[in-house]
This record gives C-alpha cells, structure tokens and sequence, in this order.
C-alpha cells in the first residue's frame, strides 16, 4: 500500500519510449499539415478574366448568377436583371464586356 502511494505521489517520468512515440505523432502531423498546403496552393483553375458573378438575395436566400464568356457577354448585353444593377455594372466592367441597364 505504501509503494502505491508513494507512485502516485510522484509525477509521472516520460521514458525514451513514450519520447520516441510523441515525436513520430507530431513528425507524421507536421508531414500531413505540409503536404495538404502544397496540394491546397498547387491545384485549382486560375479565374477567368472572362467570367461574371453576382451574388444577391433571393426568396430562398441568396442566389448567384454566374457566366463566362458568351454566355456573360450576353448576361451583360440583356438588361434583363433591374434588381442587380448595382452589382452586375462593375462586373461587366472588370470582364471587358459592355453593360445594358434596364429599360
């Protein structure tokens, strides 16, 4: 009973073993966290200058309307969307293509 009483009164001692098994957890962490950085910054598409993206409020919530090419050049050239005149002109502009508004 003394012996165990005596155990517990002390801190615990980190032998080499549980040493060694602290620093493989954290080298295998350390690995994961740099291998899912360099995948993070390396994939992905580059945006296209082309592309128009509104985000607004809608009845369910917010809505995005989203188009490239062609199909942003005639998003832009309709003048179908009087609610999003405000956010849909500069991303015409920023796309290079001609705004419409309303009529």
């Amino acid at each position: 009973m003394q012996e165990q009483s005596r155990r517990l009164s002390e801190p615990l001692r980190w032998g080499r073993r549980e040493k060694t098994a602290v620093a493989v957890v954290i080298g295998c962490l350390v690995l994961a966290l740099v291998g899912l950085g360099a995948y993070a910054l390396t994939s992905g598409s580059p945006a296209r200058a082309d592309c128009v993206s509104v985000t607004f409020a809608s009845t369910l919530g917010g809505a995005e309307l989203h188009g490239c090419g062609a199909q942003a050049r005639r998003i832009c050239a309709s003048g179908r969307f009087p609610h999003l005149g405000e956010q849909l002109r500069p991303a015409c502009e920023r796309a290079g293509f001609p705004y419409r508004p309303p009529s």
